[in-house]
């Protein structure tokens, strides 16, 4: 169990989410997209949120700013984010605008808005789990691309949220979050993309 619930706890990082959502649309979306402009959208925006925060990471491992991938301090977790905020409207400003997709777009400002929020909870002392604002925030997003192009994904969507229970047990299993703290993660990820829902679905 311990070993099936690390697995799970790296399948679902944050540092994967932006991708995972990017995919996703593209495997269900109605809309004509051609090769070169999926292609155009998806290899930046792994390199940036996926590679460039990796390499970011281990420069912070090596200066001492932070200690382990679990980021267990409050000071330790606001570098990340700062990083991983400073990336995603790279995206929106310079990656996405070449192909635009509104689904997209406002997918990426629903994730600034959410790791905002989760920043500036850290300065109040108040560790959100990050974890749960990914998934949170990708749940809500398959919902919302389901309404939007009318297909029934429902299956998908179950597997999402039994991926959720599983994250959020994992957390609690390796005592990296309270239940409070869960709980706060998730529903920060939820409505961070609903804000953003009238934008464009």
């Amino acid at each position: 169990m311990k070993v099936f619930l690390k697995i799970i706890t790296y399948l679902f990082h944050p540092i994967f989410i932006p991708f995972y959502g990017s995919l996703i649309y593209y495997l269900v979306t109605k809309k004509y997209t051609s090769l070169e402009m999926k292609f155009g959208n998806l290899l930046p925006i792994f390199v940036i949120t996926i590679i460039i925060p990796l390499v970011c990471f281990i420069i912070l491992k090596n200066i001492g700013m932070i200690k382990s991938i679990i980021m267990t301090s409050i000071e330790e977790r606001k570098y990340p984010i700062y990083i991983c905020i400073s990336l995603l409207f790279l995206i929106i400003y310079k990656v996405i605008p070449n192909n635009y997709t509104a689904e997209l777009y406002y997918y990426f400002i629903g994730l600034i808005i959410g790791l905002f929020t989760t920043l500036m909870l850290l300065f109040i002392k108040f560790k959100s789990s990050i974890h749960m604002l990914g998934i949170g925030s990708l749940i809500m997003y398959l919902i919302s691309l389901s309404i939007h192009f009318e297909i029934n994904i429902s299956i998908s969507i179950s597997l999402l949220i039994l991926c959720c229970g599983l994250i959020a047990s994992s957390r609690l299993y390796f005592k990296a979050h309270k239940k409070i703290e869960i709980a706060t993660g998730l529903l920060i990820g939820l409505i961070s993309q609903i804000i953003t829902i009238s934008y464009w679905l």
